[in-house]
């Protein structure tokens, strides 16, 4: 036998060696995955806001808001703990926040920067208890 193909055999050997000892269930836990992300749309009118769906359970969402009024808005979600804006969101344009909701009451609101003859009415986002495990999905990032 030849010096190559005895240094392919060890190398083979020491790879198969390396994987073999890399394998081991003792330290792995199958913790369940997050729910999946839900998408909400929302709509600025001149006198509301509105959100659907509004009622959801707990964990990531996305509400991606269209501007329907005549000037530049600012998106506020509000509750619990959290805070959070986007904007000005011109006219016929979107703004949208990205969020993981605990459960609870939420206000989602639009704001300028000039004062308005009648304020707009929040839309309010109930959350539920948290969305059940995405473990059994399959095909996801």
């Amino acid at each position: 036998m030849g010096a190559l193909p005895r240094a392919l055999g060890l190398a083979t050997f020491a790879t198969a060696t390396l994987l073999l000892a890399g394998c081991g269930d003792d330290d792995f836990e199958n913790n369940p995955r997050p729910p999946l992300p839900v998408s909400l749309t929302g709509v600025i009118h001149e006198d509301k806001v509105t959100v659907s769906p509004s009622k959801l359970g707990a964990g990531q969402v996305t509400i991606t808001i269209s501007n329907q009024t005549a000037g530049p808005k600012t998106i506020t979600l509000e509750g619990e703990s959290i805070t959070q804006q986007v904007g000005p969101v011109e006219p016929l344009d979107t703004g949208k926040i990205t969020r993981t909701l605990d459960p609870g009451s939420y206000e989602v609101r639009a704001g300028s920067e000039k004062a308005v003859p009648k304020e707009i009415a929040p839309a309010t986002l109930d959350i539920g208890k948290e969305r059940e495990s995405s473990s059994g999905d399959l095909m996801l990032p």
